[in-house]
């Protein structure tokens, strides 16, 4: 019988919420915490503050039940998650700073035979940092602790799915944590747990995203390359598909979120002579962004030379990929942004997934399309593809809405 009754999970955002709230779905006592005060309130009442599909209904649930509770501050449990952010700090360097914060608010509370669980995005090597930070402020804890990293790999918008039924790699400091986190996730998760070490664990999620970024790197550089041959790149990729052996994915307006757009520069920023493939596939994200910023404004620009005005330009979608509200290093935010930076007016933003937004004003979808002469889709939203395509605008489509 599984010994473990109740979970503090150290980081209430777009992963720990959804964990948190299965996790109480599943038996366990769940102790939310966040150093955020509005999120505790609103969790607590039942209510979320992300988008995610079938979410509000379980963390509801889970709050009436008394199995899932917010917090500003840890408190005892037998398994302890850090699920924090993990930013940059200089030049592209990972910053584990929330992740120190958020271990070092647990210690107090920490006890033998408790389970401490990294899921946040890590440089190789800081599970067992963290060790040792642990054991140089309670020493007597020496050898009593089970110490594991395992990493989510879960898709924004099907995130409650994901998380029960995707493989999961758990890797301990030593044996006996690797078989102690096994033991807590066997509570929820229907996928494969594959065994490791600490190490490969970490470095398994920024290899998976590294590759995808590699890539999505390719069919951007493709798509660059074919708006100066004059080639339709969406057509050329689905003929190109066509081969038994060939997969090319859809090239966009650059890539953004918390882990493609990030993950390659944990390993770059630790190894930067060995990542050199790596380095230049994130350049090549990177400027795909710029590229479409500047093939905006030289649109804008040629409309103005011809019409004798300046353009209304509708920037489609700010989210970092399609029916999310999440922006977090979105490439579309990014190129309304760089567009924006001479001229305020005539411009409409469009994002149909939040509500509003601290910089851009907001339009509705239609009201943008039909008032705009400049349409420049940034996001594939499914409100976008049932758009009729409009022969008398200037539509720039750089997320394959139409794939013209």
């Amino acid at each position: 019988m599984n010994s473990l009754k109740t979970v503090c999970v150290n980081g209430l955002g777009y992963i720990g919420l959804p964990t948190a709230a299965i996790a109480a779905q599943h038996g366990l006592q769940v102790y939310g915490v966040d150093v955020n005060p509005l999120v505790v309130d609103t969790i607590n009442k039942g209510e979320i503050h992300i988008i995610e599909q079938g979410l509000q209904a379980l963390v509801k649930d889970g709050v009436e039940k008394g199995c899932f509770k917010a917090r500003l501050t840890p408190t005892l449990a037998d398994v302890y998650l850090i699920v924090v952010p993990t930013p940059f700090k200089g030049n592209h360097e990972p910053d584990i700073s929330f992740v120190e914060a958020a271990t070092l608010a647990a210690i107090p509370f920490l006890k033998a035979g408790d389970t401490y669980i990294i899921e946040s995005t890590s440089p190789v090597g800081t599970t067992e940092r963290m060790a040792e930070l642990i054991f140089r402020e309670r020493p007597e804890l020496q050898n009593t602790l089970y110490i594991a990293y395992c990493p989510e790999r879960v898709l924004p918008g099907n995130v409650l799915h994901e998380l029960v039924y995707n493989d999961r790699a758990i890797g301990g400091i030593d044996e006996a944590s690797t078989l102690k986190a096994i033991e807590f996730y066997q509570l929820f998760v229907k996928g494969e747990l594959h065994k490791t070490n600490a190490r490969t664990a970490e470095m398994c999620k920024l290899t998976e995203n590294a590759s995808r970024d590699l890539q999505i790197a390719f069919a951007n550089e493709l798509s660059i390359i074919c708006d100066k041959a004059e080639i339709n790149v969406w057509e050329l990729i689905h003929l190109a598909n066509k081969h038994p052996r060939v997969n090319i994915l859809q090239p966009g307006a650059g890539v953004g979120g918390h882990c493609i757009a990030v993950d390659p520069y944990f390993i770059v920023s630790d190894y930067p002579r060995e990542s050199r493939i790596i380095g230049v596939a994130r350049e090549v994200n990177n400027y795909k962004a710029f590229w479409c910023a500047e093939r905006t404004k030289t649109a804008m620009h040629d409309f103005e030379l011809n019409h004798g005005h300046k353009p209304t330009v509708a920037l489609m979608g700010l989210a970092f990929k399609p029916d999310i509200d999440d922006l977090r290093e979105s490439p579309a935010k990014y190129i309304a942004q760089k567009v924006m930076q001479s001229e305020q007016n005539n411009f409409l933003i469009v994002e149909p997934n939040i509500k509003q937004h601290s910089i851009f004003k907001l339009t509705d979808t239609l009201e943008a399309y039909e008032k705009a002469d400049i349409i420049v889709f940034l996001v594939a939203h499914k409100e976008f593809k049932t758009l009729s395509y409009l022969e008398d605008k200037v539509i720039l489509d750089f997320a394959g809405v139409f794939k013209k």
